[in-house]
C-alpha cells in the first residue's frame, strides 16, 4: 500500500522540478539486503538520497531528483529484492529538496 502526502497540500509540482522524497517502508525489509537493493535503485535512476534501517524494523529513505523518477523508484521499492515484502511505504513531498548530490546507506 503506497500512502503520499505533500507537505503544501499541492497535488504535483512539475515532474521536472526537483524534489524530495521522504520514505518510511514497513514490512519484511531488515535482514533481507533491502538497503542495498534500495541504493541500487537510486544509482540505476540518477537520484541523490540515502537509506537507513530503523530501530523499529523499519527502513528510511530520502530521494532527491524529478517526480516522475522518484515515482518509479517508488514502484521499485514497493517490490524490493526477492527476500523482502513491503507492506506499506508512506511517502512524504518536499517541494525543496536539501541538494544531496549522492546516494548513501547510513547506518
Amino acid at each position: 500500500m503506497l500512502k503520499q502526502r505533500n507537505e503544501t497540500g499541492n497535488h504535483a509540482a512539475s515532474d521536472t522540478v526537483p524534489v524530495r522524497a521522504h520514505l518510511f517502508i514497513d514490512g519484511r525489509v531488515q535482514g533481507v539486503a533491502y538497503r542495498y537493493f534500495t541504493q541500487n535503485v537510486a544509482v540505476s535512476l540518477n537520484l541523490a538520497g540515502w537509506v537507513r534501517n530503523l530501530p523499529d524494523r523499519r527502513v528510511e529513505a530520502v530521494f532527491e531528483g524529478d517526480r516522475r523518477t522518484i515515482e518509479r523508484a517508488i514502484q521499485l521499492c514497493q517490490e524490493g529484492p526477492p527476500f523482502a515484502r513491503v507492506t506499506h511505504i508512506e511517502t512524504l513531498w518536499h517541494e525543496q529538496p536539501e541538494g544531496l548530490t549522492d546516494f548513501r546507506i547510513r547506518y
